[in-house]
């Protein structure tokens, strides 16, 4: 499976040498990982200047792999924070790759990552006085091992979930976990291929959807410990990478896929799609919806972009953002700050920072 990750990279290599530019101008805080290339990146659910930032040696391919617990500036509303650097609190290692972070939602201190050695690390002190202290400890306060393969996705359960962690892997299966046990809870077998993304709803009690390289998007109930989809379509003809809900209407999710599309999904009438938007001819990696504007949604791109959508606008993006050099693969917004998103990439850049087209009163 080494020599699976990320072929779209190689693809890019031969086909693909875009130098773009930033097409709107931004406040922007940044973080370089010199020799970390960029995953997954997750604002904290309790203070709204903390993020985790996972990281790989090597794309991912071989080497290790770094969490950094990062701190925007205080200031974050002057505009003397454009171009000034996040400041980094804390650095941990892994002796394999890290492709997804998620924070706890009952701990402050407390985050999950996901790695290419089919492992989940549960990390704690992950605060700004343990780590000025040096006080956070260097290694996981527990190491969860039972995917065969790597682990590309992580998603910590909120509300009715609170204390069950669900990780999704390219050994095609999805499981659930009771942190306070060593042991998964429960396997969920559905998918014929490699597992890219997966996530809980918001809205609905023990309801998570998962997609895969073998283009489909699977429904599951939590509590069925049979471990078999509720519902299983075909999403996207090519991979789906990714998935998320709305924060504002229980019935609808998105999609995104290696084809350059994001769908969306209605629970009520999922025979077909009810949206469709083209970011073009390569992957989508990473979506998130807003959870401050219910039309809001943004996408993480492997043309170097991270783009932003508003439904009640049309099918075109209301804003592209290229600022990376690489493919663009983390992506979240700020549950504290209104509009307030980051993400990161190959090329060792994360970036917080408002868009432009959001920054006013432009959006709904």
């Amino acid at each position: 499976f080494k020599v699976q990750r990320n072929w779209y990279y190689f693809e890019s290599l031969l086909f693909f040498s875009l130098q773009l530019r930033s097409r709107t101008k931004m406040q922007t805080q940044t973080h370089t990982t010199t020799d970390r290339h960029g995953y997954s990146l997750r604002f904290s659910p309790f203070e709204a200047n903390y993020l985790l930032l996972a990281t790989s040696q090597l794309y991912g391919l071989a080497g290790g792999g770094s969490l950094f617990l990062l701190e925007q500036n205080s200031n974050t509303n002057s505009s003397s924070t454009d171009g000034q650097s996040l400041g980094e609190l804390c650095r941990l290692e892994w002796s394999d790759g890290l492709f997804d972070v998620a924070w706890c939602p009952y701990a402050a201190d407390i985050a999950a990552t996901a790695s290419g050695d089919g492992s989940l690390q549960i990390w704690c002190g992950l605060d700004g006085e343990s780590a000025s202290n040096q006080l956070t400890p260097k290694q996981p306060l527990i190491c969860l091992q039972e995917h065969k393969n790597e682990v590309y996705s992580l998603d910590w359960g909120e509300k009715w979930n609170y204390h069950t962690l669900l990780s999704g892997s390219w050994d095609c299966t999805l499981k659930l976990w009771d942190c306070n046990r060593q042991n998964s809870i429960t396997t969920f077998v559905g998918h014929n291929d490699l597992i890219y993304g997966a996530k809980f709803s918001p809205l609905i009690a023990n309801l998570f959807a998962s997609v895969s390289t073998d283009g489909h998007l699977n429904l599951w109930n939590s509590l069925d410990f049979a471990g078999k989809p509720l519902m299983s379509i075909e999403a996207h003809a090519s991979e789906a990478l990714c998935c998320d809900w709305s924060h504002f209407d229980r019935n609808v999710l998105v999609t995104g896929g290696s084809d350059g599309l994001i769908r969306g999904w209605d629970l009520r009438k999922m025979r077909t799609h009810v949206f469709e938007l083209y970011s073009g001819e390569f992957a989508v990696r990473r979506l998130a919806c807003s959870p401050h504007s219910a039309a809001v949604l943004a996408s993480a791109n492997y043309d170097f972009t991270t783009r932003i959508w508003n439904l009640e606008r049309g099918e075109s993006a209301q804003e592209v953002n290229a600022r990376h050099t690489e493919f663009v693969c983390g992506l979240d917004w700020n549950p504290h700050r209104t509009h307030q998103l980051a993400d990161c990439g190959w090329d060792s850049l994360a970036n917080v920072y408002t868009p432009q087209c959001l920054s006013g009163d432009l959006v709904v």
